[in-house]
């Protein structure tokens, strides 16, 4: 299926350094890798729904809600340097950008 040239080409485009026994190795598990994916393509999957995951997953999240913060003053002041009730920070990005 996959012989030792595309296994150097992938490997090189990946930025690998493979010894010639990893190359071997590489070749053998691509190649039943490959055989592999050979015989799925043989499934009748017409009428399968595309999925992201085997089995249904669900996230259960809380509503986010904003609170106003009753210590405000007190962790501004703590801050290296502030303008009025915000933090300040240095200028990552440049004006022109």
């Amino acid at each position: 299926m996959i012989d030792l040239e595309q296994v150097k080409k992938v490997a090189h485009l990946a930025r690998l350094e493979l010894t010639p026994e990893e190359e071997q190795q590489f070749t053998t598990q691509l190649s039943g890798i490959l055989e592999y994916v050979e015989q799925l393509n043989e499934l009748d999957t017409t009428d399968v729904p595309p999925t992201t995951r085997a089995i249904d997953v669900s996230n259960i999240t809380r509503e986010d809600k904003c609170y106003p913060y009753s210590e405000q003053e007190a962790l501004l002041d703590q801050a290296p340097e502030r303008e009025d009730t915000f933090f300040r920070v240095p200028q990552i990005m440049s004006s022109d950008e």
